[in-house]
């Protein structure tokens, strides 16, 4: 996996790149960098290792691009900074490949200090992007143990007020990766991302893997903020009727167009019209029947077009309505 955090460093080809249904885009083939198809440069071939110790490997290609949306929609969970594949993409490129299929912008969100910096920069720097800051859960005990999480939660703080943060997040709690004896500094930082959501009246995007019951709890005994926002939704149906009640919106990712994701599509079945919205979480996350392959932005359609006719409603119909959500949960572009 390829990181740069310097929008500036990012190199975007004189000409514009072309986006064609069917095909990979332009933007995202490493022709188009001179990177002949099956040279050993940067991420290597077209197939590499994805787990050594298995010897599984994974397709490097990014997707074909999907026939466009009839009503342009928001990627509401996105993380540009971290690039997957055998090249690594500009900004503007990434954005405009996105806006040729119907995505008209981003949510592009930090995990840390330094990815939330750069959501800012890239939210000043294209207007097609807004930013959400935090400090994700599995970052949160290592920092507390340092001693450096209220430092860091400081600058998290100060990046919220800017006009262009529209929402605090990832912030929450993940019980796969974080041992039960470290899981409080996550149920403290957690609570606190609460509050600044609520103190600088922006949204809040909530991470939360295996955590489910206590993420319900420590909204509860904090006050929810009015627009609380569940990222790349990981329920079943009872927690999507907690949603509902609530009025918490639910972003689905790629995972809903998995063939194994029998309770997250009965969740999805559940889901209030109204608390719909749609995300990547690219690069990770890609929806079937990319599996595996690198994730960005414009691939946001193939999942919603995979709602739209899992809910059984038109696809123009559906878009709409997720963009008047992304539109009274974030504001205007």
């Amino acid at each position: 996996m390829t990181s740069n955090r310097a929008a500036s460093l990012w190199p975007d080809p004189s000409d514009r790149p072309v986006t064609t249904t069917g095909e990979v885009p332009q933007a995202y083939r490493p022709e188009h960098y001179g990177i002949p198809e099956n040279a050993a440069s940067g991420a290597g071939t077209d197939r590499r290792d994805h787990k050594a110790e298995s010897g599984h490997t994974r397709d490097l290609r990014f997707p074909e691009a999907p026939a466009p949306l009839p009503v342009p929609i928001v990627d509401n969970h996105t993380h540009m900074d971290t690039q997957d594949g055998r090249v690594r993409i500009g900004l503007t490129d990434i954005l405009d490949t996105a806006a040729d299929l119907g995505v008209r912008g981003v949510i592009q969100v930090g995990c840390d200090v330094e990815s939330a910096r750069w959501a800012v920069e890239a939210a000043e720097a294209d207007d097609r992007v807004l930013a959400a800051v935090a400090l994700h859960p599995n970052e949160t005990p290592a920092l507390a143990e340092a001693g450096e999480l209220e430092d860091a939660l400081q600058v998290i703080t100060a990046l919220a007020a800017h006009d262009r943060v529209r929402a605090i997040g990832e912030a929450g709690l993940d019980y796969f990766r974080t041992r039960k004896t470290r899981r409080h500094h996550q149920h403290d930082a957690f609570r606190e991302h609460i509050r600044l959501a609520k103190s600088v009246g922006k949204a809040l995007q909530i991470h939360d893997r295996d955590a489910h019951q206590d993420i319900v709890r420590i909204l509860q005994d904090e006050g929810a903020p009015e627009r609380t926002v569940f990222h790349c939704f990981s329920g079943d149906a009872e927690l999507a009727r907690i949603c509902n009640d609530n009025g918490w919106y639910m972003s689905f990712s790629g995972t809903v167009t998995f063939k194994n994701s029998t309770d997250l599509q009965e969740a999805l079945r559940v889901a209030r019209p109204e608390l719909i919205m749609v995300e990547t979480d690219a690069p990770f996350l890609t929806p079937h029947p990319y599996r595996g392959r690198p994730n960005a932005p414009y691939m946001v359609v193939q999942t919603a077009r995979w709602i739209a006719e899992h809910r059984q409603i038109p696809l123009e119909q559906f878009c709409t309505q997720v963009d008047a959500t992304v539109r009274s949960v974030y504001g205007d572009h």
